[in-house]
């Protein structure tokens, strides 16, 4: 347990030390209040000195926005390149959580924050840090995430292709981004999910908030396991399922990412962009070295019932910013004794995409988000292909190979 210091009214002082993003203890921590100003705290702050808030919260909000403020001045524009501008951008975003990060704030020994005009967080604490373990400091950044979260724990988030609100919680993906959603709700179910007394078989792979299980089990199939490697994502899923109404028809696995058994259909969301996160919230979009894209396609095929199909729900952003290419993908796609039996487009919705100020602009409004149905390839062509490598596998297909895979698929 990591311990942070401080002296105040000439009183050494200390707290337990809490960052979600595991944030290393400032290098030095002073006390800072209405007085403070805010180049002055930026300039603490860049320095690597922690500001531990005792003034009014609305006041904390507003020297933390001046701060940003600054911060952005200094924002790279565009690279040379669209992989330039997005390792520009990434870099400035973690240079501004670090500096944003340096003003902090102590919850009491039940999470009461003892500030003036300061709302109570007990709730939104407890439910994102758990039972209090003592006198806690934390980036005020980061409380507000919390705070967040829980707002829209209570809430819910209204998901149309479910008819439903689906109620997430801290430091689980929230499905803002309805497009991929609707991929599921309207792909063509495989025939293999039609089957007799014994019912279908459904996994839902990193499953998060479990939307994409209830919108599975909304269209018909009679049997869903939800699986993710989060705990926090298995409990959101799992209260989502009791709320739905759905608890008798989904299954929520884990830890893990493929359960035991075969299925009918396997669907799986992965994060689009091969980056390593700063946070437990960007683990729903940054997946270092692909690796749960690259898990699901190697475990995909030993997984599927005769006549299945695995959904890969994927955008084409890391294309569009030179971190992935097509034929990286379709290589792994045929590694893995896999074909392609189509394909189902659509367009971003969200706001960035429209926004010619962003950074990655010309990559955003470019995207395309795909969802990909996949097959075992049959175990003699499978074989043929191993011989010869994907190129070979590609023609054994009749597909001209790699190359001509590409340009068919693109």
């Amino acid at each position: 347990m990591s311990i942070i210091r401080w002296t105040e009214d000439r009183t050494p002082q200390s707290a337990r030390w809490h960052s979600e993003n595991a944030t290393p203890l400032p290098k030095r921590t002073v006390v800072a209040d209405d007085r403070a100003r805010a180049d002055d705290a930026y300039r603490l702050a860049c320095e690597g000195t922690a500001l531990l808030w005792r003034g009014d919260f609305h006041n904390a909000r507003q020297l933390l926005r001046a701060i940003g403020r600054r911060v952005d001045r200094r924002a790279p524009g565009s690279g040379a390149s669209p992989n330039h501008s997005f390792h520009l951008h990434r870099r400035h975003s973690r240079h501004r959580a670090r500096v944003l990060g340096k003003v902090l704030v102590v919850l009491d020994d039940d999470y009461t924050l003892a500030l003036r005009r300061a709302p109570d967080v007990r709730r939104a604490c407890l439910e994102a840090y758990g039972p209090p373990k003592g006198r806690t400091a934390v980036s005020l950044r980061e409380l507000l995430g919390v705070i967040g979260a829980h707002q829209w724990r209570l809430e819910g988030i209204d998901v149309p292709a479910l008819g439903a609100r689906i109620h997430p919680h801290y430091g689980v993906f929230a499905p803002v981004r309805g497009e991929y959603v609707d991929l599921v709700a309207r792909a063509p179910l495989p025939s293999a999910t039609r089957r007799g007394p014994a019912g279908s078989t459904a996994f839902d792979l990193g499953t998060g908030t479990g939307v994409l299980a209830a919108v599975l089990a909304g269209r018909g199939i009679s049997r869903v396991v939800a699986t993710d490697v989060s705990s926090r994502a298995l409990i959101c899923a799992g209260e989502n399922m009791d709320r739905l109404a759905l608890a008798d028809r989904v299954e929520v696995s884990g830890p893990g990412l493929f359960p035991e058994g075969r299925a009918d259909l396997v669907v799986c969301n992965p994060p689009w962009l091969p980056a390593r996160p700063t946070g437990p919230i960007e683990q729903g979009v940054y997946d270092p070295d692909s690796t749960m894209l690259r898990g699901f396609l190697s475990g995909l095929a030993g997984h599927l019932r005769p006549g299945g199909e695995g959904w890969l729900v994927l955008s084409d952003l890391a294309e569009h910013l030179g971190l992935r290419t097509r034929r990286q993908l379709l290589d792994a796609v045929h590694t893995a004794g896999l074909h392609v039996v189509g394909r189902m487009d659509t367009k971003p919705r969200h706001p960035r995409s429209q926004d010619p100020t962003d950074p990655l602009h010309a990559a955003r409004s470019a995207e395309t988000t795909s969802l990909w149905r996949l097959a075992a390839r049959p175990a003699s062509r499978a074989a043929a292909s191993a011989g010869r490598g994907v190129a070979g596998a590609g023609k054994a297909a009749g597909l001209g190979g790699v190359s001509e895979i590409c340009r068919r698929w693109a």
